[in-house]
């Protein structure tokens, strides 16, 4: 089976996903096609080498419908003759179409591909692909669940309580992301990786002065007297400080088989090593994370201890803490350079924003293995590891 390696990985800079936003004005499918022309620009290929590009986006309507990885494609200028996909996995969309383009690469489907994601929450708002009155889940779904299901602020209280986690204990790991994505950026780490878009150059979510103080004077955010009485464990300590924000932001990650990387005197950042997929209760959702890392390393047969790096998507503070506990990973080799609560959440782009900004610390920071996992909703979650080169 061939190899497949990460030769460029970019995104945007992500911007607060409100119409005052540093990118609201620029439409999603600009966003995407501004990450592939960088691709190209960064690499030298000639784009009609592209044998596919599969993009992730989650609120597929509006300016994000009919298929608008192939818009961004043709936005970007490539040849007519490069076909794109947009699939969704929810927030780890992006991650899947990182799956689904290495796996392509090492079955020989492809020689070269780009996995990419893209998400303007400001222009097209969370659950806008869900119209008023409408039920996505259907009456098996409903019989399943007779209580009914609940939304992921829901869960992310529920885990919250299940392992006892303090409103200080998720607010301190709150103010840990902002305090190393500030320090990222003050140091130079993400000029490899981000592309200036219209004289935004910096991730605008970041708030270098936050401290524990600040976030402790915050009201719960999904406090509802139903979901109160229906889980009475719920201690209320979920804020939107210690869960990520709305965003908007594009990524893109360029993936050849070893044998064409270096035929075309591409430099590979990473191997990807090995890859994951779970499904876990729905009720839960988030918690996905655990068993699709512990399914990852034994694919991979690696150990935790193996792992030098880790990018667990920043959610909520709560999902990474719980999955901290179950693992035993070292939170010192988590999120190094911040996460989603301080960088941002561009639903549809965080998966390959999170593979970006790995590949770049690994080859910062000399890691041999780094492991990536991302909860979905639904009760989903990806996992893959990364191997230096």
């Amino acid at each position: 089976m061939r190899d497949a390696v990460v030769v460029e990985a970019v995104r945007t800079p992500i911007g607060k996903g409100k119409p005052n936003g540093a990118l609201a004005h620029v439409h999603p499918v600009e966003l995407l096609a501004h990450t592939l022309r960088t691709l190209v620009d960064r690499t030298g290929i000639d784009p009609a080498l592209v044998d596919d590009v599969i993009g992730g986006a989650v609120d597929q309507v509006g300016e994000q419908a009919m298929n608008t990885t192939r818009n961004a494609v043709l936005s970007a200028g490539f040849p007519d003759t490069v076909p794109a996909t947009t699939v969704d996995r929810q927030c780890g969309s992006s991650q899947q179409a990182v799956h689904f383009a290495a796996q392509g690469v090492m079955a020989g489907a492809y020689d070269l591909v780009v996995a990419c994601g893209v998400e303007s929450m400001s222009r097209v708002p969370m659950w806008s692909n869900v119209p008023a009155g409408k039920d996505p889940f259907g009456p098996g779904v409903a019989a399943r669940f007779p209580e009914g299901l609940v939304p992921q602020g829901i869960s992310a209280e529920l885990i919250a309580a299940k392992w006892s986690l303090s409103r200080e204990r998720m607010d301190a790991f709150a103010v840990s992301s902002h305090r190393k994505a500030a320090a990222a950026w003050e140091s130079g780490l993400f000029d490899a990786e981000v592309a200036p878009l219209e004289g935004v150059t910096r991730d605008e979510c970041v708030r270098p002065g936050s401290s524990p103080e600040i976030l402790a004077g915050l009201r719960p955010a999904y406090h509802d007297p139903g979901f109160a009485e229906r889980f009475p464990q719920i201690e209320w300590n979920v804020t939107a400080g210690n869960a990520s924000p709305v965003n908007d932001g594009a990524s893109a990650v360029l993936i050849a088989s070893g044998e064409t990387a270096a035929r075309l005197g591409l430099r590979p950042l990473a191997r990807l090593h090995s890859f994951a997929v779970t499904g876990s209760d729905p009720m839960l959702m988030l918690t996905g994370v655990v068993p699709a890392t512990e399914k990852v390393l034994r694919r991979a047969g690696l150990a935790l201890d193996d792992i030098d790096l880790f990018e667990v998507n920043e959610a909520f503070s709560s999902v990474v803490l719980a999955w901290q506990q179950e693992t035993g990973a070292d939170l010192a080799k988590v999120n190094v350079h911040g996460g989603a609560i301080a960088l941002g959440h561009p639903l549809g782009a965080s998966g390959t924003r999170l593979t970006t900004t790995l590949v770049h610390a690994m080859r910062a920071r000399g890691a041999r293995y780094g492991l990536q996992t991302m909860c979905e909703a639904g009760g989903l979650a990806n996992a893959m590891v990364l191997e230096a080169v």
